[in-house]
């Protein structure tokens, strides 16, 4: 399957990087089912609500991911280049453009919460519904709002650690999040011992308190551990960064930055076309979402992997055989989908009955599930090409191939179905996710042509 004994090795390389993650990214995701679940037996308005404010806190993750991300190119590539002060410059980067995107899209989202979530609630359904669920969802954004700063930073840490292939400390860091998260939710959602049964707002409090926890963890370890991560020595002596650089890691986060958000704009804008044919759709995909991403974070974090991986290998200069590297890489992703698909279909009937919700609202989720599950192999074969295109810095394909494609054909799609045609929703979202096949032979083309094997740090 993996094809030489070298393939092999980049592959065992590839699952140390990986593995962490995934198990960082499966118990955050088990812990966000049973948030989902402690939120669900408040009533289906609250799942509803907390549901579209964390669509929107997506749209923030992504924009931070991209900004990242961008600059992330560049630490990866300098670790395989042995260059620690070019790494400490992509730190200082992050830390100053993430604060200040953090602090921007909290105004944004404080102004506009009731706006962007009332969205969500012009369909079908009964008004009194959309009103309890409109207060629900602008209270829970007003108290996580104040955690999206402390993100910000978390990330800047994080995203260095892991383009270093340093990935357990951010998965220890998060895994006492989680816990926190969990702790604090019981706490606060139903009020024990006495606390306050505060409902979705308990739930925001708790994860703003987690967040803070998170950073506190990260900032304190690299900083007592220098010798392991010397790019945090003097790191913080100055903010300064050579213009040239700084431009250079400018020109690469705005199109990685860009590139996010307008996907998940796009994501949203499908999600909302979706709720604008059925009001309840929104509590069945929040169920489907749930096992989706706990189904997920085998491909995810391969994917992730197989970018940072490939910065590696172009940054120390091994641009000959890089490609043959790549497909080896994406093979094994397909397969952990695969496996994962097939775990999902078997769940499909019966996890939706864990919520406290109706029937009707039960039987959408599995269906939903079912459909999701058919596109995951196929997602994972995209997600790893996005990581591939992405590792040698040619932004402008990876533009192309993910939020003008979701722009120019799948939100136009979803748009026209859910306004101008009588079909199910659930046909609705078949139809919308069966685009990812399209997307797989965009990807194949791309990838071959070789344009992204590039080293950028020479």
């Amino acid at each position: 399957m993996t094809g030489t004994k070298e393939d092999r090795s980049y592959i065992k390389k590839l699952l140390l990087i990986a593995i962490p993650m995934m198990i960082q990214n499966g118990i955050s995701n088990f812990v966000n089912l049973l948030d989902n679940l402690m939120i669900g037996r408040v009533g289906t308005n609250a799942l509803s609500g907390v549901a579209i404010a964390n669509q929107l806190i997506f749209v923030f993750y992504l924009v931070i991911f991209g900004a990242t991300a961008g600059v992330g190119i560049f630490t990866a590539q300098f670790k395989g280049n042995d260059d620690t002060e070019g790494i400490r410059y992509t730190f200082r980067f992050k830390i100053v453009f993430n604060t200040i995107l953090s602090a921007v899209c909290t105004v944004i989202l404080l102004i506009w919460a009731p706006n962007l979530i009332n969205l969500f609630l012009l369909g079908e359904g009964n008004p009194a519904d959309a009103a309890e669920t409109l207060q629900i969802g602008v209270d829970y954004m007003h108290v996580i709002l104040i955690s999206l700063i402390p993100i910000g930073i978390t990330q800047a840490y994080a995203g260095t650690l892991r383009d270093l292939g340093s990935t357990k400390v951010p998965m220890f860091a998060s895994l006492a999040a989680i816990l926190v998260n969990l702790a604090g939710n019981w706490l606060l959602i139903y009020g024990h011992f006495g606390l306050p049964a505060l409902g979705a707002v308990g739930a925001a409090i708790a994860t703003v308190i987690s967040r803070f926890v998170e950073l506190g963890i990260l900032v304190i370890y690299t900083g007592k551990n220098s010798g392991l991560f010397p790019f945090i020595k003097g790191a913080f002596t100055n903010f300064t960064v050579p213009k040239e650089l700084a431009l250079k890691f400018f020109l690469k986060a705005l199109p990685l930055m860009a590139n996010e958000t307008l996907w998940s704009l796009g994501m949203t804008t499908v999600n909302q076309c979706y709720s604008y044919r059925s009001l309840v759709s929104v509590a069945a995909i929040n169920i489907e979402s749930t096992l989706w991403n706990l189904m997920g974070v085998a491909f995810l974090a391969m994917g992730e992997a197989v970018g940072i991986m490939m910065g590696h290998i172009l940054g120390a200069g091994e641009l000959e055989g890089a490609k043959k590297k790549a497909y080896a890489m994406r093979r094994f992703t397909v397969v952990c989908g695969i496996v994962f698909a097939a775990i999902m279909v078997g769940l499909a009937p019966v996890f939706p009955l864990l919520y406290n919700t109706t029937d009707y609202i039960r039987h959408l989720a599995s269906n939903f599930i079912l459909i999701a599950a058919v596109m995951m192999p196929f997602c994972a074969y995209t997600h790893a090409s996005y990581f591939i295109m992405r590792s040698g810095g040619n932004t402008v394909i990876t533009v192309i191939f993910d939020s003008v494609y979701t722009w120019v054909l799948v939100v136009p799609l979803a748009y026209y179905l859910s306004r101008y045609t009588g079909i199910s929703v659930s046909w609705m979202i078949a139809i919308v996710r069966g685009m990812e096949v399209v997307k797989c032979l965009i990807a194949y083309f791309f990838v071959r042509s070789g344009v992204w094997v590039k080293n950028i740090v020479k």
